[in-house]
């Protein structure tokens, strides 16, 4: 009789498993949630200076609740779609502008 038992519930725990696994997903994706931040003036301020310069940039991106980072050589802003070209060693990448949470210089460059 605790055979049985034992069978019935070693079925149903292989059938909720899943579930769980859907449930523990759903709380990681929870846990690394980030909200999205502001572009600053100053990081506004840096963004113009990289794009004047066409120096090495590394940016960072905020997309649906991840952060994304980029490195490359700004080619232009659009002010009419409201993105920038990053060209990088793979190709162009349109990112933009409001994802963009911060930018930095890849070298030290002088002047800035």
């Amino acid at each position: 009789m605790d055979r049985n038992r034992d069978r019935g519930q070693i079925k149903w725990t292989s059938l909720m498993l899943p579930e769980h696994l859907d449930v523990l997903r759903q709380w990681q994706r929870e846990d690394r949630y980030v909200e999205r931040p502001e572009l600053t003036e100053e990081m506004q301020g840096t963004l113009e200076h990289a794009v004047k310069r066409r120096c090495e940039t590394f940016l960072k991106t905020w997309h649906d609740g991840e952060i994304r980072f980029h490195q490359g050589v700004i080619e232009m802003i659009s002010l009419q779609t409201g993105t920038i070209i990053l060209q990088d060693p793979f190709g162009a990448e349109t990112i933009r502008v409001e994802d963009i949470i911060d930018v930095q210089f890849a070298k030290n460059v002088e002047g800035i």
